[in-house]
């Protein structure tokens, strides 16, 4: 199966061929870890996860970095805010971060550097530009001088004064060029800091992923994810201190970007109150489903996030593990492998809503097949293309129950309870009291499902 990406560079869609096939690397921005993840902040880690997924199907080994940046001026800005150390703030919404996406399915990557505990490679990295005459020092600060790098903008594709109104910069008399960007910066005794040849300071953004990336993954990787909002100046800048640091070399061959989510149409806001943090939304609604509905658009269009949509996705879900019941009594295939239309929607730039369409075409084969072998099968293609997208990872019944402290109906021992008594009256012939129970259940969000010698349950 051939894989083809999207790449932000070209603009085109191009067939991916990794650097060496046998060590395929991928790097994604990570977290700033000093407040909880919202709903976009979720969008790039399901995203990156599924091609993950996907390269470890198609490729032997894959090198997964996903970082985490533990110093950054809100970080600093909360642990003053509450009088403790940074290392407070950054453990706990760290741990709250890993927690909250494993809710919904993501996994570790391989490696998840912190960029606290890169500064020499970020220093060495400087001294490197400042000797090639990329970089200068000027009142304890150290900047990459933009002019000197004749492809800066390649990737955004901005004009001079675009880029200087993206970058919000500050135009500093100590700059060279209204454009150049900060390396390093000087840390006053009340902020961290750390010892470098330019004085007491700590790394700008962008220095920290050029440096993890090359101590991890090599100087050239074969791709680059993270939100469309970090082709500049973000990534602009590692592409432009990475080449240069290296002699030219080409740091990233493909550059992959997920779209914004909004909500309700409107664009994320603090200030108009619409921010959906996940920590919250798992309240609602179970992990699988959040991912299901980020999975819903093709990953480089924006998300509008709606809570019909939410709704809409575990409804989907509903109906494929009640395919998967349906075969709860065949062992799948174990020589299956994901359904070819499945692996060819996926393999066309991660395109979600064909995949998920293809899924659903298994289910319908689910639900009509009558031969051992064909629901062997299907089982089989509709587990392993599922888990391609983190999906359908639930024994069937869990997921139907739902979670025992849901806070909302009554819990499955209950539940059981009743569905017995509705069977005691039903062989009472007390077809009333049967029906009663049935719709002392509906009312609490119970649904009950009838088949041969047995009652299955559901919530919604």
């Amino acid at each position: 199966m051939t894989l083809h990406l999207y790449n932000t560079l070209s603009r085109a869609k191009e067939e991916f061929v990794p650097v060496d096939p046998d060590r395929v690397t991928m790097y994604v921005c990570g977290p700033t870890v000093y407040s909880y993840a919202h709903i976009g902040n979720a969008r790039p880690a399901v995203v990156f996860d599924v091609l993950v997924r996907l390269l470890r199907h198609l490729w032997p080994n894959v090198v997964y970095a996903r970082n985490i940046t533990d110093i950054d001026d809100k970080i600093n800005a909360a642990a003053q805010e509450q009088g403790v150390d940074i290392g407070v703030i950054t453990d706990k919404f760290e741990k709250i971060y890993l927690d909250d996406m494993a809710s919904i399915g993501v996994t570790a990557p391989d490696i998840d550097p912190h960029a606290t505990d890169h500064i020499p490679e970020m220093i060495a990295m400087m001294e490197q530009l400042i000797a090639s005459g990329h970089a200068y020092a000027a009142e304890g600060h150290v900047l990459f001088d933009v002019p000197s790098f004749p492809g800066y903008g390649g990737l955004s594709r901005r004009d001079q004064d675009e880029l200087l109104a993206g970058a919000r910069v500050d135009v500093a008399p100590y700059k060279k060029d209204a454009s150049d960007f900060v390396l390093w910066k000087p840390s006053t005794p009340d902020l961290p800091g750390w010892d470098s040849p330019w004085g007491r300071g700590r790394p700008g953004w962008h220095l920290e992923c050029s440096c993890m990336i090359e101590k991890h993954l090599g100087r050239t990787i074969d791709i680059h994810g993270g939100g469309i909002d970090l082709v500049f100046p973000h990534h602009e800048n590692e592409i432009a201190q990475s080449t240069c640091a290296h002699g030219g070399d080409t740091f990233v061959r493909y550059w992959l970007h997920n779209g914004f989510v909004n909500v309700d149409r409107e664009k994320m806001s603090k200030s108009i109150g619409n921010v959906l943090l996940v920590h919250e939304l798992l309240k609602q609604a179970p992990g699988e489903a959040i991912r299901l509905a980020l999975l819903s658009a093709h990953y480089r269009q924006p998300l509008d996030w709606t809570d019909e949509g939410l709704e809409r996705a575990t409804k989907m879900l509903d109906r494929l593990y009640g395919a998967l019941r349906t075969l709860a009594d065949i062992d799948a295939d174990p020589a299956a492998e994901p359904d070819p239309a499945f692996l060819q929607a996926l393999s066309d730039d991660l395109n979600t809503p064909q995949a998920l369409a293809a899924l659903f075409d298994l289910a319908r084969q689910a639900n009509t097949a009558s031969a051992p072998a064909d629901k062997a099968r299907i089982k089989g293609a509709l587990l392993k293309s599922a888990a391609l997208m983190g999906l359908l990872s639930e024994d069937p019944e869990a997921w139907f129950a739902g979670s025992a402290d849901a806070g909302d109906g009554p819990d499955a021992a209950e539940i059981e309870r009743l569905i017995q008594a509705r069977k005691d009256a039903r062989a009472a012939k007390d077809f009333a009291e049967a029906d009663r129970i049935r719709d002392e259940l509906a009312v609490q969000g119970i649904t009950l499902e009838d088949g041969a010698g047995s009652t299955k349950w559901r919530r919604g």
